[in-house]
C-alpha cells in the first residue's frame, strides 16, 4: 500500500523563464527589441548616437521620428501622462505596477521650477485615479537650482553638527537672505508635493544626485519622511549603493527613523553618475566615492537587502535592480522569515524596457513589483534616453543577458 503525503513546498523562482518574461510581447516587438539591444551592444554606435541624438534635435534635424519608434518605444511610456495609459494597461495584465516618472532633466529658472513642481503634483493626483500606480518619482532638481544644492552641500561639509539633519539646518543659516529665501521656496514646493501625496496616497520616490549635491537632497528628504510617514509611507529616499558610504548612511537614517518614530522608505539602487562621480573626482584631487570594485558595489547592496528585510517594522523598501541575485536573495530572505512575497513593505522595481525576464517571474511569484516609467516630450527625455544607452554598454552583461533571453524566445516560438 502507498502512501502520498502532500508537501507544501515554496515556490521557486526562476528568471530563465522566457515565456512568462515575454507574454505580452508581439513577435514584431521582439525582433524590434533584439534589434535595438543588438545596436546597443556595439559601443561605437552608442558613443556616436549619444553626441548626434541631443545636438541633432537642437538643430531641429528631423530625427524624432527615428528616435520615438526605436529607442523611445523601448524605454519611455509616452511623451504625455495620458499616453502611458496602454502601457500601463498592459502591465496591470501581468499583475505587474508602475513607477511614473516625470523624464525631463535640466531645465533651470524658477518658472521652469514651478512648472516641474506643478507637473509632479499633476502625475500624483493622475496616479490616484489609476489602481495600478502606486508611486512616482520626483527630482529635486526638477523644482531647485542645481549650484544652491551644490552651495548648500559644501557649506553641510563644513559644518560640524551631529546629524545630517543638523548640518543641514546649521548650513541653512550660512546663506544670504537672497538664498535663504530661494531656498524656502524649495522646501514649500516639497511640501506641496508630499501634501498632495499624502492626501491621494500615492508614494514619493526621490530620486537620487549628484554626490555633491546629494546631502541636502537627503537632508529635505528626511525632514518631510519625519513630518510624512508616520503611521505609513508617503516618501522614499533613494540610496546608491555604488557609493562606499551609502550602507553605513542607511543603517543611520534607520536610526534617526526609529529614534523620531518614522517609516524609512528606501529605495535600493547601485547607482546612475558613476564615471561622471570618478571623472571629476579625478579631476579634483579628491578620494572617489564610488566603491573600488563591482564585488563590494554588489556585497554592500545585498547586505542593504538583508538590513531592510531585517528591520521591517521600521523601514519599507524598494529593491529596485537589475541583478539577479539581488533580487532573488530578496525572496529567500522573506520565504526564510515566512513573509508573505507582497510583504506590505518590500517592493522590487526594474525599468521599464528592461529585465523583463526580472520584473515579470517576480510577478507570477506573487512578488509586489513594478516598472519604472518616465514620460515626457521626446526632445526632453533624451537625456535619460542616452543615459539608458550609456548603461546597457557599460552595464557588465546586461546587453548581452537582454539579447540571450530575446533570442531564446524567439527560437522557442520558431521565428
Amino acid at each position: 500500500m502507498s502512501v502520498t503525503f502532500a508537501v507544501h513546498m515554496k515556490p521557486t523562482l526562476s528568471f530563465d523563464n522566457t515565456t512568462i518574461a515575454f507574454a505580452s510581447k508581439s513577435n514584431e516587438e521582439l525582433k524590434q527589441a533584439h534589434w535595438l539591444f543588438g545596436l546597443m551592444g556595439k559601443p561605437w554606435i552608442v558613443q556616436l548616437g549619444t553626441r548626434l541624438a541631443p545636438w541633432s534635435i537642437k538643430a531641429g534635424l528631423p530625427v524624432k521620428g527615428i528616435i520615438r519608434k526605436t529607442i523611445f518605444r523601448q524605454f519611455v511610456g509616452g511623451e504625455t501622462l495620458e499616453q502611458t495609459a496602454p502601457v500601463v494597461a498592459r502591465l496591470a495584465k501581468s499583475n505587474v505596477q508602475v513607477i511614473l516618472d516625470y523624464g525631463v532633466e535640466g531645465k533651470e529658472g524658477e518658472e521652469a521650477f514651478e512648472t516641474g513642481c506643478q507637473e509632479f503634483i499633476r502625475v500624483i493626483e493622475y496616479a490616484a485615479t489609476q489602481p495600478n500606480i502606486p508611486y512616482m518619482s520626483v527630482k529635486v532638481t526638477g523644482f531647485a537650482r542645481f549650484a544652491l544644492l551644490e552651495k548648500i552641500d559644501d557649506l553641510m561639509e563644513r559644518t560640524p553638527a551631529p546629524s545630517l539633519v543638523k548640518k543641514y539646518e546649521a548650513a541653512l543659516q550660512q546663506l544670504p537672505a537672497q538664498e535663504q529665501e530661494e531656498w524656502r521656496r524649495v522646501s514649500e514646493r516639497m511640501l506641496r508635493i508630499c501634501e498632495a501625496a499624502a492626501r491621494a496616497e500615492v508614494a514619493v520616490l526621490v530620486d537620487a544626485e549628484e554626490t555633491w549635491i546629494q546631502d541636502p537632497v537627503d537632508a529635505l528628504t528626511m525632514v518631510m519622511m519625519d513630518r510624512y510617514n508616520k503611521g505609513r509611507v508617503v516618501l522614499f529616499n533613494t540610496i546608491q549603493l555604488y557609493r562606499h558610504d551609502r550602507l553605513a548612511f542607511l543603517k543611520d537614517s534607520y536610526e534617526a527613523a526609529r529614534q523620531r518614530d518614522f517609516i524609512l522608505g528606501a529605495k535600493l539602487v547601485r547607482g546612475a553618475y558613476m564615471e561622471k562621480e570618478r571623472k571629476r573626482a579625478q579631476e579634483r584631487g579628491y578620494p572617489s566615492p564610488i566603491q573600488p570594485s563591482k564585488e563590494a558595489s554588489d556585497r554592500d547592496y545585498n547586505d542593504a537587502v538583508h538590513f531592510c528585510i531585517e528591520h521591517l517594522d521600521v523601514i519599507s523598501v524598494i529593491i529596485a535592480s537589475h541583478n539577479d541575485r539581488s533580487n532573488l536573495l530578496g525572496v529567500e530572505l522573506l520565504q526564510k522569515k515566512d513573509l508573505p512575497l507582497d510583504h506590505p513593505h518590500v517592493h522590487f522595481s526594474q525599468l521599464f524596457g528592461m529585465s523583463d525576464n526580472i520584473t515579470f517571474n517576480l510577478a507570477e511569484a506573487g512578488c509586489s513589483v513594478s516598472k519604472y516609467l518616465p514620460f515626457g516630450p521626446i526632445g526632453d527625455v533624451v537625456p535619460y534616453l542616452m543615459r539608458r544607452a550609456q548603461e546597457n554598454t557599460s552595464v557588465g552583461g546586461q546587453t548581452g543577458r537582454e539579447l540571450l533571453l530575446l533570442k531564446r524566445e524567439m527560437q522557442r516560438r520558431g521565428m
